[in-house]
């Protein structure tokens, strides 16, 4: 494993990281950018081997040519360093998501879930994670959700969190089969695989999710793109009065994705931002006709 990284202006930092995000396939295993310091933000990309690595430097190079960008090898104990040291509680209302070795610290009242760092995406500490726990506590307000979609389910948190806080039963999908075993195991972990149903699925192209649609509440934390490609078949299968919340795009990129799901008999009910990053809060109309 090498960890590529580089620091500079917001704007170079960006494109570096939309180039290595966007690229399908990217060399690039998982990447992030974030606020570094005054007027100076960070690039961090992870990559499987030294040619991956390379590849990911390379291309950083021919967009942001003026960040001096380097890749460095990670031992497996780092993983392990991170799991156990680097990665804080995250607290969103009542919600408590930490490693095993924190549960314990838990208080009266919380509801804790259980997810170790690792490769798949979703430890609650970024953005989006995060943005999506703070919009479903908002709607989950009055109102309960007994069937729930998590599409790119990564460490499955979104639904398990769900589930643990009223849920019936969830199904939960990812494009990566390695984010479903995860999602898999943290399920079991968190006692509730029984009504969890994971299942290795492009967007909602699955016949499980279609078979059990509609959904009181859809969870989509994936990137811009993607977003708006899905935007007519994540509506189709919300129920009316249903809620979809939709994260993993940048603030910038809020107003494109909010115009995708507007007008197929959606509502905007929420805009929550973290670190740089947005989260959209849409309920269908109970007298829609989407298109």
């Amino acid at each position: 494993m090498f960890r590529i990284f580089a620091t500079g202006e917001k704007d170079l930092i960006e494109r570096a990281w939309s180039a290595l995000a966007w690229t399908d396939p990217s060399p690039a295993d998982a990447v992030d950018y974030r606020e570094d310091g005054r007027n100076c933000w960070r690039l961090d990309a992870y990559a499987a081997d030294r040619d991956a690595a390379d590849a990911c430097v390379a291309m950083v190079a021919s967009v942001a040519a003026a960040l001096a960008v380097r890749a460095e090898p990670l031992q497996s104990r780092d993983w392990v360093a991170l799991s156990l040291e680097g990665l804080p509680v995250v607290r969103a209302g009542k919600f408590v998501i930490t490693g095993a070795h924190n549960l314990p610290g838990a208080r009266g009242g919380d509801i804790p879930i259980c997810i170790e760092a690792g490769p798949a995406f979703g430890t609650g500490h970024h953005g989006t994670t995060l943005g999506c726990l703070l919009a479903y506590i908002k709607v989950r307000r009055g109102r309960d959700f007994r069937r729930i979609l998590d599409v790119g389910t990564g460490t499955g948190v979104l639904a398990i969190a769900a589930l643990k806080n009223g849920g019936a039963r969830a199904i939960a999908s990812d494009i990566d089969a390695g984010s479903v075993a995860v999602t898999v195991e943290n399920a079991t972990k968190n006692g509730v695989h029984g009504r969890l149903k994971v299942r290795e699925a492009s967007g909602t192209r699955h016949p499980l999710i279609h078979r059990s649609a509609p959904y009181d509440l859809v969870f989509a934390n994936i990137l811009a793109r993607p977003l708006i490609r899905l935007a007519a078949s994540m509506t189709r299968v919300t129920a009316p009065g249903g809620v979809l919340i939709v994260s993993g795009l940048l603030t910038h990129q809020a107003p494109l994705v909010r115009r995708a799901y507007l007008g197929r008999g959606l509502i905007s009910a929420g805009h929550i931002r973290k670190d740089g990053w947005s989260t959209l809060v849409f309920r269908k109309s109970r007298s829609s006709h989407p298109r």
